[in-house]
């Protein structure tokens, strides 16, 4: 055989090699490779959509925080308002019921003084009785003078 046969014999060997991998090896072969870029594909938009989606979450959290966090803030707005109407409402308290304690302790200093008064006016109408009574060197009724007695505890 000469190289123009073997070359001629080769070449149509590698037909039909080109010819059955064509009709059979390749289809199967290209299938596959553009299965698999259809899932790229669709994987590559669900990362796209699930990336917008926890964008979407995000902000929404984000919402949700900055409510909360009003609220929060509202809640304890009030609160202290709510704290010092209740210190406010109890120095009032306290202030009365001082003024009331004061008010009667001035009421009682008063009937103190009174009773005193009237003690100290006793004594002395007793020791000015005693006096006259040393002075006159005889006893004084204290029932006949009762009117004098009087009056001196009057002018005292």
């Amino acid at each position: 055989m000469s190289i123009n046969a073997t070359f001629f014999a080769q070449v149509a060997v590698f037909f039909i090699l080109v010819m059955f991998t064509m009709k059979f090896v390749w289809p199967p072969i290209a299938k596959a490779l553009d299965e698999r870029a259809q899932k790229i594909a669709d994987g590559l938009a669900a990362a796209d959509k699930a990336k917008a989606e926890l964008t979407n979450a995000n902000k929404r959290v984000e919402d949700e925080l900055a409510k909360s966090r009003n609220e929060t803030a509202g809640r304890l707005a009030d609160a202290e308002r709510r704290a010092q109407a209740i210190v406010e409402e109890a120095k009032g308290k306290a202030t009365e019921e001082g003024n009331k304690i004061i008010a009667a302790a001035k009421v009682e200093a008063e009937q103190q003084t009174v009773k005193a008064r009237e003690t100290l006016r006793e004594q002395v109408a007793a020791l000015a009785v005693k006096g006259a009574e040393q002075i006159l060197r005889k006893e004084v009724n204290a029932g006949v003078h009762a009117d004098l007695l009087g009056r001196l505890k009057t002018e005292l």
